[in-house]
């Protein structure tokens, strides 16, 4: 594993084991509306494009349901209270952002859950080590869109030059790809090295220590 100087961080599934808190608001919200549950592995299949698209895959009918809005918002509601329940960081990865920073490197994290969600996780687990986390809002593209990455490099006040993007999803190597950063695609969250290759994926990690430059 080569060294770099920035490295820019998906959140869901590559830092944070979120999967059962998502799953939990998720169910809540289509009990509370009357739609049957959805279980953890629908859940995990779900997760990776934000939220609110988590929602209109699990929803029947998507968008066009006539009931979606109030779940959405049910969903956010509950998230918000409860997206700490469970969530957990993964082995190895507080020791990972301790000794980048320790190494003086910069370190991002940009995600597809909304922002308030994405701040308050971040504050609450790596405030000691991340300076930058951008979660989706209004004014910005989501992933794979290359802008969040590209305001998360902004704000460092760095170049994307010896900067690495790592996550775990297809999201997270098509977002690496178009804001033009070699990928590192983590084998712990929520998809499998064969979804990863089939997508693009190329660099592997099978935990957080082999990310670093020895």
């Amino acid at each position: 594993m080569r060294e770099y100087d920035t490295y820019i961080f998906d959140l869901d599934g590559t830092l944070l084991d979120t999967l059962t808190d998502l799953a939990a608001s998720c169910n809540y919200a289509l009990r509370t509306a009357g739609i049957p549950e959805r279980t953890l592995d629908e859940v995990r299949l779900f997760v990776g494009n934000g939220v609110k698209l988590l929602m209109e895959r699990a929803t029947p009918g998507g968008l066009g349901n006539p009931h979606f809005e109030e779940v959405y918002e049910t969903f956010r509601r509950h998230y918000l209270v409860h997206s700490l329940d469970t969530t957990r960081p993964y082995p190895g990865v507080i020791e990972l952002l301790a000794e980048l920073k320790r190494r003086d490197k910069r370190l991002a994290i940009v995600s597809n859950k909304f922002y308030d969600a994405t701040q308050d996780l971040c504050r609450h687990f790596f405030s000691r080590y991340v300076e930058v986390a951008i979660g989706e809002r209004e004014d910005i593209r989501k992933k794979p869109a290359p802008d969040t990455v590209i305001e998360a490099l902004r704000q460092l006040g760095v170049t994307k030059e010896r900067a690495v993007y790592i996550g775990d999803s297809d999201v997270d190597v098509a977002t690496a790809r178009n804001s033009e950063l070699p990928c590192i695609s983590v084998l712990w969250g929520f998809r499998s090295k064969d979804f990863l290759i089939a997508h693009g994926a190329t660099t592997f990690v099978n935990c957080p220590q082999e990310i670093l430059f020895e």
